[in-house]
């Protein structure tokens, strides 16, 4: 089903006339462009539309030339209205047919998640989805080959965002944590302290409005527990896939992929070690469309991108894969990197999950 037959669906299901997206992924999700100026900004400087017939663009006349240009297809119409004399909510009230709804506060509007809509990936987003996540795996691979004990967390982040921009992706979380930060926390935003034994470097970066995470393992003289820990967090996250694919293929829920994600810890050693960080759940046009929680109704579909992070007392094990009727992929990937085969628990999937690289 493409975007279009979908957003059809859901008018025809709700009596509505049309639909807007301002929130910068549901908007890169309907038109392919950016509409972000201000990266802390909820809701970007431009609305997309769909009415049954095309997809138009709303913005003010500051934007709709570099809109037209640089952001948006030929087959986009774009309305504009002055900057100084209207709002965006506004500028759309004026210009759609009634009744609507919108993903962020438009008057008179229905509300709009798109969560649901943004799933499954068509064949476009997945190849998209391919080059965004081959890249992101390399330009964390080449800053991690290059560490060095000595260096500090903070410098580190440093490098993977100069990285990532390279490589024409953006960097919402960039997560550097040292030996001793590590075992500490789970999200080690960055200090000024030096890595010490060992290292991981966890991203989400982003292009296009799709997400990739992928977290790397680096090692200078690693802890006799670090190879033991990060095993049995790859154990886990490959039995998430695994459990990904079954419960997408019987029509189930996010609760029962959690539910085999708490078995998998019971059978690697660490018994409840699933309360101390969210496990991940479906990437896509968010870092994570949803996270899995004991019983969430999140459906469970394929073709989708999953992003299961799992940790083990400072160790982690966190890619970006696609899962399909037939498999699992492994998005961000170089091929270049050590790794270590794990199968999952009570499924049947093997996996090859990057391992610790000892520098």
């Amino acid at each position: 089903m493409t975007v279009l037959s979908r957003l059809d669906a859901y008018l025809s299901e709700n009596d509505l006339e049309a639909i807007w997206f301002a929130r910068p992924n549901a908007f890169a999700w309907l038109t392919g462009g950016d509409n972000v100026v201000d990266r802390t900004a909820d809701v970007g400087v431009a609305a997309a539309g769909y009415d049954g017939d095309g997809v138009t663009v709303v913005t003010n006349d500051i934007e709709a030339p570099r809109l037209r240009d640089e952001e948006l297809s030929d087959d986009v119409a774009v309305e504009s209205f002055p900057w100084h004399a209207d709002d965006l909510a506004g500028a759309v009230t004026d210009r759609s047919p009634t009744p609507a709804a919108a993903d962020f506060a438009v008057p008179g509007f229905a509300p709009v998640e798109a969560t649901d809509l943004r799933q499954p990936l068509t064949d476009a987003q997945v190849e998209a989805y391919r080059d965004l996540s081959e890249d992101v795996a390399a330009a964390v691979e080449t800053v991690a080959r290059e560490l060095s004990a000595d260096d500090t967390e903070r410098s580190v982040a440093a490098d993977l965002r100069r990285e990532l921009t390279a490589r024409d992706a953006e960097s919402p979380v960039a997560l550097v944590g040292g030996s001793d930060r590590a075992q500490r926390y789970r999200h080690y935003t960055p200090k000024d302290e030096p890595l010490g034994e060992y290292a991981l470097l966890s991203v989400t970066a982003s292009r296009g409005g799709l997400f990739t995470s992928c977290t790397r393992t680096v090692a200078f003289d690693p802890p006799a527990w670090l190879p033991e820990r990060t095993e049995a967090a790859m154990r886990v996250e490959t039995t998430a896939l695994a459990a990904t694919r079954a419960v997408a293929r019987r029509g189930g829920t996010a609760g029962d992929v959690f539910a085999a994600i708490r078995e998998a810890y019971d059978a690697v050693g660490w018994d409840g070690e699933w309360r101390n960080h969210h496990q991940g759940g479906a990437a896509g046009f968010a870092g994570r469309e949803w996270i899995a929680t004991p019983g969430s109704e999140a459906r469970v579909v394929t073709p989708q991108a999953y992003a299961w992070n799992p940790t083990v007392q400072g160790a982690k094990s966190e890619d970006t894969h696609l899962v399909t009727d037939d498999g699992v992929e492994h998005l961000s990937t170089t091929g270049e990197w050590p790794t270590t085969t794990v199968d999952a628990v009570d499924h049947d999937l093997t996996l090859s999950r990057p391992a610790p690289l000892e520098l």
